[in-house]
């Protein structure tokens, strides 16, 4: 009986927290954003994406330069007398050497820019989400990805977006000044 008492006491416990953790809820408010929608659609990305396009072009033309001098320097292999080509061989050994070094390093510098902006500008649109919750009031803004479903009137994607790019034109402004 003493056990009966105990449990029922503790039941009516849980009830009465539950319903008071409900009606704290009731008064929260919360929101999502579309995280890649934002990502992707920030000025800010769209600009780095093509200075990193640039980049990429300037990787590939020098790239392929170096393959066009090994390509020519082959071809000419077989029309050298044998001493001449054993050193023409080592020529091209040295080339293809320096071509995959290059190859790797430009790749690893392209890639550690590239990741250092996507974080850069992680957290710009970290800052913005929590300036944003702040400043109306939000006591949780999720994003997208852990989301099974929300109510559109939650969603806060647009109004992120609206403001990292009014920022991102704000300062792009103030550069051309």
């Amino acid at each position: 009986m003493k056990k009966f008492s105990l449990f029922l006491l503790m039941a009516v416990f849980l009830m009465f927290g539950a319903r008071n953790v409900l009606a704290q809820s009731a008064n929260e408010k919360i929101g999502f954003l579309d995280l890649s929608k934002v990502f992707d659609e920030y000025g800010k990305t769209k600009e780095y994406d093509k200075i990193l396009e640039g980049k990429h072009g300037d990787y590939e033309k020098e790239r392929n330069a170096k393959i066009e001098k090994l390509r020519a320097a082959q071809e000419k292999l077989a029309i050298l007398k044998d001493e001449e080509k054993a050193k023409q061989e080592q020529e091209i050994e040295k080339q293809k050497t320096e071509l995959l070094d290059y190859d790797r390093q430009k790749k690893t510098d392209l890639t550690k820019q590239r990741d250092e902006k996507i974080r850069e500008i992680l957290l710009e649109i970290e800052k913005v989400v929590k300036d944003y919750a702040e400043r109306e009031k939000f006591s949780l803004i999720l994003n997208d990805r852990v989301l099974i479903y929300g109510k559109p009137a939650w969603d806060v994607t647009n109004d992120i977006l609206k403001t990292l790019n009014e920022n991102f034109n704000k300062s792009a402004e103030s550069k051309v000044k």
